[in-house]
């Protein structure tokens, strides 16, 4: 519980910071400090995603309300199994942060656009729908990410494959794989949240030294 409240309460901070940045009229210094977490990330995996995005932290608030209520959420759909979107929202970012720079002089809200998108998409469909097939954010992150020195990792000796970890992942960062029943956690995908490590009654999952991850899926081929 104390760690839940921890990351919760690290999240609300950046939160803070990101609405002051924006009041202050410079979202150029909370891209800086994104520029600066993807040479972060290749340390210390993509802790930007999971404990200063400030979409996720809305996304986090927004499926404790529709657990609460019981709201069913849908899978990904087909058409956003190739991953092409992130890319197109990805460029269109990028495209109306230079016109509104350039030609408008006014920066054009594409970080708050982005958020209410996410809030939006979460309220009906699982929250790796948005980190893995929508999110511009999110495909530079998992590039350097992928290279992270330290990460999420799994004891196979003490996991026991109840899949517990696989439920509670917000990326579809962790797989029990089939033959050995043992879960393996996908550095370019995973938030480095705490998530899986709360619920796994074992303590199977900790943060250290990489594990190479062998990928059996498609989805984390992502």
């Amino acid at each position: 519980m104390k760690d839940k409240l921890f990351t919760n309460a690290v999240r609300i901070v950046f939160l803070g910071l990101f609405i002051f940045i924006l009041n202050q009229g410079k979202p150029i210094l909370w891209l800086a400090l994104f520029g600066i977490s993807l040479l972060v990330a290749i340390f210390f995996g993509r802790i930007f995603c999971g404990w200063i995005c400030p979409m996720n932290t809305f996304m986090v608030g927004t499926e404790w309300i529709t657990d609460r209520l019981k709201i069913k959420k849908k899978k990904s759909p087909p058409w956003l199994e190739s991953g092409w979107l992130r890319w197109v929202v990805l460029l269109a970012s990028v495209l109306l942060m230079v016109v509104g720079k350039r030609f408008l002089q006014k920066d054009i809200p594409v970080l708050i656009i982005l958020l209410i998108v996410s809030v939006l998409m979460t309220l009906r469909y699982k929250a790796e729908v948005f980190h893995n097939k929508v999110c511009p954010f999110g495909i530079l992150q998992g590039f350097t990410g992928q290279f992270a020195k330290l990460s999420r990792r799994v004891d196979s000796n003490a996991c026991i494959g109840c899949k517990k970890c696989e439920t509670v992942c917000p990326a579809e960062a962790i797989l029990v794989d089939g033959p050995t029943r043992k879960a393996q956690v996908n550095a370019k995908l995973c938030h480095q949240c705490t998530n899986c490590t709360l619920v796994c009654p074992t303590k199977a999952i900790d943060y250290g030294k990489k594990i190479t991850f062998n990928p059996t899926s498609s989805v984390h081929g992502l």
